[in-house]
């Protein structure tokens, strides 16, 4: 496990973000610091991207560190956590962002696609959701980003939208488990959204017909997805619990 940062306001409320090195996850960690919060970037890999989130996080003049964790690894996870609670003394939020897809027709999806894509979206978010309703103060709060796929049911979607759907049963459950805690669980389902990995996996002409789905006409952008967490995890959110936010522009 990997770790770069400067040391926490033991005062502050801290989030996790798990997938925080990628498009939205970044978005979302920098929105948060923005927000008051320090932040714990959770990522797989090469350690740069986290790195430069911890700068962005420490730009905002909150404190950051980056783990090394794979989601759907409960010991590495459990073991996250107590790094987190270590350093930062407490956790107040956890945002799921971390999730892969892997597009193909059903009759065609190779069993082992399938087996990772249940495993990091599924199986991730449950192992972390554990840990997180284990480990979050009352006050806090839980975030899942899910997906309009959900309900859009696109084709070559199949496997990614019903781990998706998975994601959807898990939040609501929580929330209800969580009685009397005083912790929110929420996910957010976006649409079509304007991340490095959809801009690199779309043709010009596959984003024109992207944007033009919703009435508002665009792409989402993932500031329009750190909103709406921002939103779930801060004070105005305190009544929305057990829910699925469709942040799509309208297009399902």
């Amino acid at each position: 496990m990997a770790m770069t940062g400067t040391g926490p306001g033991r005062n502050a409320r801290t989030a996790v973000v798990t997938g925080g090195a990628g498009g939205m996850g970044r978005v979302i960690a920098g929105k948060l610091a923005s927000d008051g919060f320090d932040v714990a970037v959770v990522y797989v890999g090469d350690s740069a991207p986290a790195t430069a989130t911890v700068g962005e996080i420490q730009a905002h003049g909150r404190s950051g560190a980056a783990y090394e964790a794979d989601v759907a690894d409960e010991n590495a996870v459990s073991q996250l956590f107590d790094a987190v609670e270590d350093m930062f003394g407490h956790i107040d939020a956890v945002v799921n962002t971390a999730g892969i897809n892997r597009p193909s027709a059903l009759t065609d999806l190779n069993l082992a696609d399938l087996d990772a894509i249940l495993r990091v979206n599924v199986r991730g978010t449950f192992v972390v959701s554990q840990q997180a309703a284990r480990r979050v103060r009352p006050g806090g709060s839980i975030v899942n980003i899910s997906s309009s796929m959900v309900r859009a049911a696109a084709p070559e979607l199949s496997a990614y939208a019903a781990s998706k759907a998975a994601v959807d049963t898990l939040t609501r459950i929580l929330a209800k488990e969580l009685r009397g805690r005083d912790i929110t669980v929420n996910a957010v389902a976006p649409g079509p959204t304007a991340t490095a990995a959809l801009l690199a996996s779309t043709s010009p002409d596959e984003q024109k017909d992207l944007a033009a789905l919703p009435p508002l006409e665009r792409l989402g952008r993932p500031d329009d997805i750190a909103g709406v967490v921002s939103f779930l995890v801060g004070p105005g959110g305190r009544w929305v619990n057990g829910q699925v936010v469709y942040a799509n522009g309208g297009f399902v």
